[in-house]
């Protein structure tokens, strides 16, 4: 069903690239920035995660020998480096999700680029590293995010979902690897209910997530594709749903044939194979257009 599938190290069927979005309380900052103050029990679920679940997280990824990649705002760095200074000392791969979780298709070019290059200045003050890999928050990839990404010097980004396999994304400025995911590989929609943040979804058990989650990895296996996820520390990291990760991982491995890394060294395999001519990827060229579609008038409204 993949009819171009990445060569994978070793002969592996498929790759899996874990990442955690470590999104605290900036999304509330975000959502509300006139009271989130007031919302102290929307706080407290969120800070959950850089002061309780990170540290749980990363003694479970030890004790199962794989190295995941945290994506987190600059903002989130700032208020709590002892998290991440804690990924780094344990070997995994800080990533870019924005300064304060910002729509970026939602600004002007210099603006984005603004909180962009802020973004990149907190990580790399507090990892010592600038950021590669980059994933635009809430997805809200811009017409300009991939040349403002390409000039400040990423390799990598996962915020789209057109392709089964990693793939180019280019424009006039070059190009990067694209770790494409999809939504049913996000844990919102099946734990997130938070009338402060306008998501109210029926919370499911983490067996059900599981389900989910572990035929998307089947059918990777099956067909050599690349299986990346999206977990929040203050909600998969939860002791229940930690479980099931740490589950799901154990039965992965079992599985056997499998490459479990990090979105920066997917992407440097995936670049690798490319420039060794035993991979002819996907490009897409962004945006895809521009402006509104000719065929519809400007007054058009649907009946």
């Amino acid at each position: 069903m993949i009819k171009n599938p990445v060569p994978w190290p070793n002969g592996a069927r498929c790759a899996v690239t874990f990442t955690w979005d470590m999104d605290a309380d900036s999304i509330l900052h975000l959502a509300h920035p006139n009271d989130a103050d007031t919302r102290i029990s929307t706080a407290s679920m969120l800070r959950y995660g850089p002061l309780i679940a990170v540290e749980r997280i990363l003694g479970v990824l030890d004790e199962l020998g794989v190295k995941h990649s945290f994506f987190v705002p600059g903002w989130c760095a700032e208020q709590y480096p002892e998290a991440v200074k804690m990924m780094i000392a344990e070997g995994h791969e800080v990533a870019h999700h924005g300064y304060l979780h910002e729509y970026p298709n939602e600004m002007t070019r210099d603006k984005e680029r603004y909180w962009t290059k802020r973004g990149v200045d907190a990580l790399a003050s507090i990892t010592g590293k600038r950021p590669v890999g980059y994933r635009a928050p809430w997805y809200k990839f811009s017409k300009y995010s991939l040349e403002i990404l390409i000039e400040e010097g990423f390799t990598w980004d996962c915020s789209l979902m057109g392709a089964d396999v990693p793939h180019l994304i280019k424009c006039d400025k070059g190009d990067l690897i694209e770790l494409p995911g999809n939504i049913q590989l996000d844990d919102w929609p099946q734990f997130v209910h938070n009338a402060d943040l306008d998501y109210m979804m029926p919370i499911q058990s983490p067996q059900r997530a599981k389900e989910v989650y572990m035929a998307e990895f089947e059918a990777m296996w099956e067909y050599n594709g690349f299986w990346v996820n999206c977990f929040h520390p203050f909600c998969s990291g939860q002791v229940a749903r930690l479980m099931m990760v740490r589950d799901m991982i154990r039965e992965m491995k079992a599985k056997g044939d499998v490459w479990f890394a990090t979105g920066e060294q997917v992407a440097a395999h995936t670049r690798q194979v490319i420039a060794d001519g035993l991979h002819t990827p996907r490009v897409d060229v962004l945006p895809y257009y521009e402006g509104r579609r000719p065929e519809f008038p400007a007054d058009y409204m649907p009946a």
